[in-house]
């Protein structure tokens, strides 16, 4: 309903997709603070929301209520902020996010807002920037941020902005978030790096690869500090091979089908959110980005 009233009142709607990492490995720090990683992104069918009208005033403004992120760190309106210079002084927009996507999970939800807030504007706002030129903005906005300006599966190098596609096999998973939350910052800070890992080689990694020989390099810090989170990967490790995704306290396992996934859920852990999910080939307005939407 709430949807239909913004759609009445000039909106438009636009899906921004959560991701997963099939496995992270942190290579090295870098120079600049930063890590140097190793993964392959997944776009997953869990949805954010955003609804845009654009306006004739020049202002861009939140019309949605967050009440736990202030409208200055909202990464939508940075984002609209950082294309506002690439149209004319008149262009102005009212921006409105309707979160589904678990916040300090790991999923990218913050990340997805923000990218599908430049596709939507560059396209309503006739910026006419390529998606190249959305990247090199996006990357200003945070190192996952690129990736859904890509706009398809990724193996990832760098701090997650060098990006190759890649194809993935159709899978269905099963996404557990606790209800703790767990800082990007804080997670990396914590990181005890013996010794520079071996990069892999794209040419020898192939998406049928055992996934127990893959991990998330940053999985036993999270689990060492945060029990709660513990808890909830021991019950779900239970029925496969269970991982942490990004920096966040969200883990997801393949299923053989997604009824069994429903099943799961039944019987998921208290004060946990679980969500049955399907890989995406293609960012949901993937052609939108190249033109021809």
């Amino acid at each position: 309903m709430q949807a239909n009233r913004l759609k009445e009142n000039g909106y438009q709607e636009f899906l921004a997709p959560a991701k997963l990492n099939l496995f992270l490995h942190v290579l090295n720090k870098r120079a600049d603070g930063y890590h140097n990683i190793q993964t392959v992104f997944q776009l997953i069918d869990l949805y954010d929301n955003i609804f845009i009208r654009t306006n004739r005033s020049g202002v861009i403004r939140r019309t949605s209520e967050h009440t736990d992120i202030q409208e200055s760190n909202d990464l939508s309106i940075k984002a609209a902020l950082l294309l506002k210079p690439f149209t004319d002084s008149h262009s102005g927009a009212d921006i409105f996010v309707k979160k589904t996507i678990p916040m300090g999970g790991g999923l990218g939800g913050g990340s997805s807002d923000a990218a599908t807030t430049l596709i939507a504007l560059n396209a309503l706002w006739q910026c006419k920037l390529t998606q190249q030129e959305l990247q090199g903005l996006a990357l200003k906005l945070g190192a996952d941020v690129p990736f859904f300006i890509f706009g398809q599966n990724a193996w990832a190098e760098g701090v997650g902005e060098k990006l190759t596609p890649f194809s993935t096999l159709p899978q269905d998973y099963l996404v557990i978030a606790p209800k703790e939350t767990v800082s990007t910052r804080e997670v990396f800070k914590s990181l005890e790096l013996t010794k520079d890992r071996i990069p892999l080689k794209i040419a020898g990694f192939s998406s049928e690869l055992d996934p127990s020989n893959l991990v998330n390099d940053l999985e036993k810090g999270v689990l060492k500090k945060f029990k709660g989170i513990d808890l909830v990967f021991d019950w779900l490790k239970q029925f496969g091979h269970a991982k942490m995704t990004g920096s966040g306290s969200c883990f997801f396992i393949p299923l053989s089908s997604a009824d069994e996934g429903a099943k799961l859920i039944e019987r998921k852990p208290e004060h946990t959110l679980g969500f049955v999910v399907k890989g995406l080939n293609n960012h949901p307005h993937f052609n939108l980005m190249l033109g021809t939407e």
